[in-house]
């Protein structure tokens, strides 16, 4: 399979390797220094595009894949207020589209985890919090990761109407506490708090290779498919 990779820095780097690993060739890659070779030529040599750069760039980019004909497996964040847009053209070209906040295979058994648990506990009286810690590179706050994690847990929870990004006292307020400190890759947690006991439910990320991996299992996985799906396709969750 020719992947091209649109988003060439740290994590670009370790899906080219796991991508090699797994006989893969890269014919594309983008990063700050060659943006003008992201064309509808070079990108249609590609089978599948994988896009990790930023925010304000997300969009555009996958919009190219799209008219270039390729399905393009996307982990950026920050930039989900588009998707509508994203969804729309996806669907009127008939193309392929992939996007996961987190593609490690242990963060998304994670998330099933919690789902089962906050509907044993939205009954119970605890209190949810949600911490994420990450290098001091990362440049949203809260981590997709642990917005994804918030916007499940309210769909079960009735007595929270929305999440922030800090501490609060407001019961109707869901928690989310961003930490940035270096070399963490990622730490989630979701605290569910009385005053008898604790119970936490943490995931751990000790490198990149959980999340490059499973880019190309995505990758692999829309390569000669149409739609829009979900890691929970890939894994079949």
């Amino acid at each position: 399979m020719e992947i091209a990779l649109i988003g060439y820095g740290k994590m670009g780097k370790s899906i080219e390797e796991a991508a090699l690993q797994k006989g893969h060739s890269i014919c594309l890659a983008i990063n700050s220094k060659n943006v003008r070779d992201l064309t509808k030529r070079n990108l249609a040599k590609a089978d599948v595009a994988i896009e990790f750069t930023t925010p304000e760039n997300a969009v555009t980019n996958i919009l190219k894949c799209f008219e270039a004909g390729i399905p393009v497996v996307c982990g950026t964040t920050g930039w989900l207020n588009n998707f509508d847009t994203v969804k729309e053209t996806c669907t009127r070209v008939k193309g392929s589209f992939l996007y996961a906040s987190n593609f490690s295979l242990g963060v998304n058994i994670f998330f099933e985890l919690n789902k089962k648990l906050v509907r044993l506990m939205s009954k119970q009286n605890y209190n949810i919090i949600i911490e994420e810690t990450h290098h001091t590179q990362k440049k949203d706050a809260p981590s997709g990761t642990a917005i994804t994690i918030a916007e499940m847990l309210l769909k079960e929870l009735p007595q929270k109407k929305k999440w922030v990004n800090n501490k609060s006292e407001n019961k109707e307020e869901l928690s989310i506490i961003s930490k940035r400190i270096d070399p963490a890759a990622g730490i989630h947690a979701v605290k569910y708090h009385s005053e008898v006991d604790d119970i936490e439910v943490i995931h751990t990320a000790h490198n990149r290779q959980g999340f490059a991996t499973g880019a190309v299992l995505a990758a692999e996985y829309v390569k000669d498919k149409k739609g829009i799906f979900t890691m929970k396709d890939v894994i079949g969750i």
